[in-house]
């Protein structure tokens, strides 16, 4: 039996990791369950699975849902709640699925007191990647991926001499409007961008995935979760979302991983590794796919891509502000303030008023964070 603590569990990521719980009842146990502010499904959520801990965005929410969760059941909340149901009960392993980076300190807590991780919080690598793995590899924690992307090479690198890899290369979708030119896109909707084509997200990543600012932080956490080098990392676009992302070694073998687009399936895996059990998923038919297609990536048609890049390989702060601004700008789009471009734009100048820190510590990081989003939520 293993013991789970799920942060965001009201979220999708959260809720397919539970539908995971279900398929496999024997050998899951959850003990704490923490999310925002959807306290209908989490107290739903408490009274099916009876966990030790819970915990909500704020204090009157907490008092809201304390008369109407089980007896045994402690509700907490807000960044103190995050960290102790991810670091204060007997946890195998903190699925952080939280989205942004409010994740960072929770998962922090987690390493901190041995959890095992599965990783679902992107920005947690994307803002403090050299903290976070110098902590996980102290404490002897392992971080295992939960985006479909990194379980792909994660699997494609098991049993492998990692110093024999050439590179690796993450498949997007493209997002909402891949078959949309520049020009188009001045027109489009938050309904519109919220209809993607393959995966069922949360909102806000789903906007990523339109902007690529989703594969651009992919890139990032790929470079910190396997140690490769920038110009190691490729993005091929793959509409189909088969072929979730791959490996090629030195001698040009390439070893790729395949499925239907389902996100349960390397959730079960972060949760069961090394070994493998049926998933709810639905089988792979090739047969029945009949084709698979593949474009190179433009960068000038997806900018926020090419900005994650600079970011990324400028290193220090920089990763951390264009995360800030990002989740700034595609909340004021999703709140209809600004048009789909805008996001963009925001994220460039933020960027370009940003003053870098090499090696930040916390502080420089949540100051930077701070700085960042406050710029963008005026421009």
């Amino acid at each position: 039996m293993k013991k789970i603590a799920i942060l965001g569990s009201t979220g999708s990521i959260g809720t397919q990791t539970l539908d995971v719980v279900d398929m496999h009842p024997e050998h899951f146990q959850v003990e704490a369950l923490a999310a925002g502010g959807n306290t209908d499904l989490l107290i739903e959520q408490a009274r099916r699975y009876q966990p030790k801990k819970i915990s909500v965005g704020s204090k009157e929410l907490a008092d809201k849902i304390a008369p109407h969760v089980p007896a045994g059941t402690k509700v907490y909340y807000g960044s103190e709640g995050l960290i102790e149901v991810a670091a204060g009960t007997d946890a195998d392993t903190v699925v952080t699925a939280v989205v942004g980076s409010v994740g960072l300190e929770s998962t922090l807590a987690a390493i901190e007191s041995g959890k095992q991780i599965g990783l679902a919080n992107k920005e947690t690598l994307v803002t403090a990647g050299h903290i976070v793995m110098e902590r996980a590899v102290a404490k002897g924690v392992s971080i295992l991926p939960v985006d479909s992307e990194h379980s792909a090479i994660f699997q494609c690198l098991n049993g492998e001499n990692r110093s024999s890899v050439a590179g690796i290369t993450l498949t997007a979708s493209g997002g909402s409007f891949r078959h949309l030119t520049r020009e188009q896109l001045q027109q489009v909707t938050v309904e519109d961008a919220l209809k993607h084509p393959n995966w069922s997200m949360g909102s806000k990543i789903t906007i990523d995935s339109a902007t690529m600012v989703n594969k651009g932080l992919e890139v990032i956490e790929a470079h910190w979760l396997f140690g490769l080098d920038y110009e190691q990392i490729d993005v091929l676009l793959h509409p189909e979302s088969i072929i979730h992302s791959y490996v090629e070694f030195e001698d040009t073998s390439i070893i790729a991983q395949l499925g239907t687009p389902d996100m349960r399936v390397p959730i079960q895996y972060a949760l069961t590794y090394p070994d493998r059990m049926p998933s709810p998923a639905k089988r792979l038919s090739l047969a029945q796919i009949g084709q698979l297609h593949f474009r190179e990536m433009d960068m000038d048609r997806f900018p926020c891509l090419r900005m994650a890049y600079e970011c990324g390989k400028m290193g220090g702060t920089a990763t951390t502000a264009f995360n800030a601004a990002n989740e700034v700008a595609v909340a004021r789009f999703l709140r209809k303030e600004i048009s789909f471009l805008k996001i963009e734009d925001i994220i460039a100048s933020v960027l370009e008023a940003h003053q870098n820190v090499d090696n930040p510590d916390l502080e420089q990081i949540a100051a930077c964070d701070q700085d960042s989003r406050k710029l963008a939520s005026v421009l």
